[in-house]
């Protein structure tokens, strides 16, 4: 069975479309909790590690954006990594982030590490590609 069938990298997508969800869009820690590991390695510089790093955020997001949202537009799996093309938009009506987010997931399809990197997406361009 080759990997783009392996029901292994399916779960693992699952997983994180199911994160993006409950944890970025419904801002919903308990549930969100569920999915992560019992190491939690995060390389955003503004989030701390842990469970603990993760629930000062969302605490964040609740008060700072509590209208945050982000939908996934292309997401891949290959081995123990996810990787998600993301829209982020903080505030209804601005044009937003595009956000590429990177996920190591362990043995039981929990995300145990994450890495992203971030473009605010400009009110023009020099091409008509969009950035999606």
């Amino acid at each position: 069975m080759g990997d783009d069938m392996d029901p292994k990298l399916e779960i693992n997508k699952q997983t994180v479309l199911a994160f993006y969800e409950v944890g970025l869009n419904q801002k919903d820690f308990a549930a969100a909790s569920k999915l992560i590991g019992d190491r939690y390695v995060q390389h955003n510089p503004r989030i701390a590690d842990g469970i603990e790093g993760f629930d000062a955020f969302l605490g964040q997001l609740r008060r700072d954006f509590p209208a945050l949202r982000a939908e996934v537009k292309n997401i891949f799996a290959e081995g123990d990594f996810v990787i998600a093309h993301v829209h982020g938009v903080r505030v209804p009506g601005q044009l937003g982030t595009a956000i590429v987010d990177i996920f190591r997931l362990d043995a039981n399809a929990k995300i145990v590490e994450h890495w992203d990197v971030m473009q605010p997406i400009p009110e023009t361009a020099v091409n008509h590609n969009g950035m999606f």
